[in-house]
């Protein structure tokens, strides 16, 4: 449910209806790596992409698949048959025809083996594609596959663009041309990107003007420039939701939302290491993780403990899973089993070996390095000594998660609508740039994953994900530790806000800002 606080909505109008101008400050705390959205997994990069390009398809406020580019949509044959016209008169942000052309370019650069993404996997269950037409296309599936909509809901690139590119080294990657409802004006790199209002946006130009992300790699100094109107739509921390914007001044000013996020934060664990090959060490540390703590301590109470990749209360949610308790004595014991020992100054030992490894957290997240020392303190308990090292956002990406070069590390991953998450947990996504960075392999979830997508029927796809997640939950390749709240705090100024299951930003082309009121 979606708790506004505050005396009205933003989006309770002051004037007869939207005007046209103005500008959102927005804060990031990451650089986006690649604005060619199939190149790049990082939030910053999805988040900046999301505003430049088009798709076939695309979710509406209640998570509905709608038409998007496409104007007709027809789903035939039992679901393994679908047909596709894209509307007339569409249009790349340098005038060109976005046509189907496009969409061809598109199906098959991801199909190609040479293309670096981590997205493939649902144009390659795709048995025959055909451009039917200039504006037409269909595509054929062997059976149904339960992402078939979903996969057209990606991004088109645009062929006359990118056609003669090298994808992976392309200048368009901060340079991107696309056909959604803002196009890149600027980047400074490390400082800030500016969008601008796309003219040529079939559904009409957005009201804003520019759309400005200013790059502040630190919470704090975040919410700072924002008490300081230099910054229009900031997240919040708890702590700065709960005790740092109450009062006369902060309810004129600013409208706070608050609703369970559609994420879940983790401590992501190597598995080719040698401390966590062996799953009884992984449980242990599960035992070890008092989580309704980590929600209090880190988070205020501001969230929800996690214990598998999906949100409590969604169908596939398996409530039949007993959690994992905060048993500090279970977990010594399940170390003792793997061989780990008392050592010298307390700290576990096996062949001679300490248990002493390192917690990554991106810099400027001030929530996650919360999280890294609460954990510290109770892996200590049970003997196993950390260290927590904070790296540059984008040198944790390219350095760490990207070679593998790392331990551990906190990071959070989105809770899409549909429960396929193939391209995190099946084997296939372990290799190069996949998603499945911890490198957990595993045959019943490859076969479980694989089926999953594969089926259309939600009863048999409950049946299947509640054993992918008993297998998870057993195997420990993740330790979760919580939902959060999501706390998006908006200048009131702005209007057009509409709260709904996909949050606050679904309709942001459609946000505006009364004349009187622009800067």
């Amino acid at each position: 449910m979606f708790c506004p606080a505050g005396r009205a909505f933003a989006g309770e109008p002051s004037s007869p209806g939207p005007d046209y101008g103005g500008k959102i400050l927005m804060g990031s705390i990451g650089e986006p790596s690649n604005l060619i959205p199939y190149l790049a997994s990082d939030s910053a990069s999805a988040e900046v992409a999301g505003l430049l390009y088009t798709s076939p398809l695309e979710y509406d406020k209640d998570f509905n698949i709608i038409k998007c580019a496409a104007e007709e949509w027809e789903v035939l044959e039992g679901g393994t048959f679908m047909r596709f016209r894209l509307r007339e008169g569409l249009l790349w942000q340098d005038g060109h025809p976005l046509t189907a052309d496009d969409v061809t370019f598109t199906y098959k650069l991801m199909i190609d083996p040479k293309t670096p993404t981590a997205y493939a996997a649902d144009f390659l269950n795709v048995k025959e594609y055909r451009q039917t037409g200039p504006l037409s296309f269909e595509v054929r599936y062997d059976r149904p596959y339960a992402r078939a909509a979903v996969t057209w809901m990606h991004p088109i690139l645009p062929k006359h663009i990118l056609e003669h590119e090298n994808i992976a080294s392309t200048k368009y990657s901060r340079n991107p041309i696309g056909a959604g409802p803002f196009k890149l004006k600027s980047w400074e790199a490390g400082s800030r990107i500016t969008l601008e209002a796309n003219a040529l946006y079939f559904k009409g130009r957005p009201y804003l003007d520019e759309v400005i992300y200013r790059i502040i790699p630190d919470s704090t100094t975040m919410f700072l420039e924002a008490r300081a109107g230099k910054l229009d739509f900031v997240g919040l921390s708890p702590q700065q939701y709960l005790r740092q914007t109450g009062g006369e001044w902060w309810e004129k000013n600013w409208h706070k939302y608050k609703y369970l996020a559609s994420g879940y934060t983790y401590l992501g664990l190597n598995l080719k290491s040698p401390f966590f090959q062996d799953r009884r060490v992984r449980q242990a540390l599960s035992f070890a993780i008092d989580r309704e703590g980590i929600v209090k301590g880190a988070l205020l109470g501001m969230g929800e403990p996690a214990f598998g990749p999906y949100k409590p209360g969604t169908w596939v949610y398996n409530t039949a899973l007993k959690p994992y308790d905060y048993d500090p004595e279970r977990a010594r014991r399940l170390l003792s089993e793997a061989g780990w020992l008392p050592g010298k100054d307390g700290v576990l030992e096996k062949d001679g070996l300490p248990f002493e490894f390192t917690i990554l957290v991106n810099q400027g997240n001030n929530e996650r390095i919360k999280v890294a020392v609460i954990l510290q303190q109770m892996f200590r308990a049970v003997g196993v000594k950390v260290a927590i090292r904070t790296v540059e956002w984008a040198a944790f990406l390219k350095e760490f998660v990207g070679t593998r070069k790392f331990d551990a590390l906190i990071l959070a991953w989105n809770i899409l609508d549909d429960p396929d998450i193939f391209d995190v947990w099946h084997s296939s996504a372990a290799a190069g740039n996949g998603l499945n960075f911890v490198s957990f392999c595993n045959e019943e979830v490859d076969h479980l994953l694989e089926k999953g997508r594969a089926s259309a029927d939600r009863a048999e796809r409950k049946v299947l994900y509640d054993r992918f997640q008993q297998i998870l939950h057993e195997e420990q390749p993740y330790l979760f530790l919580y939902v959060p709240y999501s706390l998006p705090m908006v200048r009131s100024r702005f209007h057009g806000i509409e709260p709904a299951p996909a949050g606050i930003t679904y309709n942001f082309d459609r946000w505006w800002v009364p004349r009187a009121l622009q800067q």
